[in-house]
């Protein structure tokens, strides 16, 4: 209603109610009604298992959990920077409300939370809790109860939050919408973000599976495949009856890796044969280092800091440090920033704009150096055009 009323004609003549033909059209993407033509008006669910992928990656797999902390710990971390044009404000009500969002936590929990969900569902909501106008609380929505409620031009025009069987809808009305959804691209959907724990998967599902059967082999003595040798004196041969038994026996108690290594009780005229690799052969523990190196490589954290063996892309752990800031946590902060900007700006009506101060990120202290050093030694330029190169203001005249 907010943009029909802004559409109204300024005269209150006989033909005011009559709005003309170029106020009636709008600007919209002419594939939208396409997107809507199965879903308008009606919830989208997210394609994929969420619990599933939080359970067997996040909860069940280190290198997974630690990837996910890292990026959210290190993205939570950020110090913000307002701006709006060339002027920096050292105090607003926006900086306020990213510093303490909500009662139960503070901005950097706040944002920590939002970066997790981003890199184990591809998809981050925020909601925003407002009084007389004005937002006043921000609170993260777990992303697996929340669903798209595509409108007729096909993108979201409002969200629908179930616990329990019980629903609360957000429509996406108002200068302010109450709801930001933030994703990652998906080539493949429409409505929600593609996550790296789902590309990891495969990798995910290896090194799970080399820990299992590692774990059960150590539980069963660690004893080795092979082949059992009938050796009776007459026949040569099993019964079809003994051979049968015998084969479901070894299915239901010696096959798969909870049962890997059992000792098995020979009867008479068996024989066994050790056969196929042992464990040491198949080099389960490299096997496992080279998923977790492709499950690191899916969240951009740089195996060294994760501290899998066999990577030497960095010559030390402060390049790599370095390279994980700039190639995977700025790029998200960047992003996040410019959303929650182009979200809440209107609530203060400013053109404002957040940033990362990349000054306070210890990680990027030899840049900083090294960019002073060359600034410093630039004899052509001035010291106001110095400080105007590194980010300062001009010095303020006595």
């Amino acid at each position: 209603m907010a943009l029909f009323s802004r559409l109204r004609p300024k005269n209150k003549g006989a033909d005011a109610a009559a709005v003309s033909p170029q106020v009636r059209e709008a600007k919209a993407s002419r594939t939208g009604p396409l997107i809507a033509l199965s879903s308008a008006g009606r919830p989208v669910w997210t394609p994929r298992d969420y619990a599933a992928l939080a359970r067997e990656g996040f909860s069940r797999n280190a290198v997974v959990y630690r990837s996910v902390r890292m990026i959210a710990e290190a993205a939570g971390s950020v110090s913000w920077l307002l701006h709006d044009g060339a002027r920096e404000f050292d105090a607003h009500p926006l900086l306020d409300l990213l510093t303490r969002p909500n009662p139960r936590q503070s901005g950097n929990a706040f944002l920590e939370e939002v970066i997790g969900a981003l890199m184990i569902a591809g998809n981050a909501y925020v909601e925003a809790v407002g009084l007389d106008g004005d937002v006043r609380e921000l609170h993260a929505l777990r992303p697996d109860r929340m669903k798209v409620v595509p409108g007729t031009d096909g993108w979201p025009s409002a969200y629908e939050y179930t616990v329990a069987g019980r629903t609360v809808r957000f429509d996406q009305v108002g200068s302010t919408p109450p709801i930001l959804h933030l994703s990652l691209h998906n080539p493949t959907n429409d409505h929600y973000g593609f996550p790296p724990i789902e590309a990891a998967q495969v990798a995910i599902d290896i090194h799970n599976a080399a820990g299992s059967w590692a774990k059960a082999l150590l539980d069963n003595s660690a004893r080795p495949s092979g082949a059992l040798v009938y050796q009776a004196r007459e026949g040569g041969n099993l019964t079809e009856e003994q051979f049968e038994r015998l084969k479901k026996e070894l299915e239901e108690g010696f096959a798969g890796a909870g049962n890997a290594g059992k000792p098995l009780l020979l009867e008479g005229g068996l024989d066994w044969k050790q056969m196929g690799l042992s464990p040491q052969d198949m080099d389960f523990i490299e096997a496992k280092n080279l998923a977790a190196r492709e499950i690191a490589l899916a969240f951009g954290v740089p195996p060294m800091l994760l501290g899998i063996p066999g990577d030497n892309t960095y010559a030390n752990y402060r390049e790599a440090s370095r390279a994980f800031w700039r190639q995977t946590v700025l790029p998200l902060v960047r992003r996040t920033a410019s959303s929650l900007s182009a979200w809440l700006a209107p609530t203060f009506g400013e053109r404002l704009k957040l940033s990362a101060d990349l000054d306070a990120i210890e990680a990027l202290s030899g840049e900083r150096e090294a960019l002073w050093r060359r600034v410093s030694a630039a004899d052509f330029l001035t010291d106001d055009e110095k400080r105007e190169a590194l980010g300062y203001g001009a010095r303020k005249a006595d």
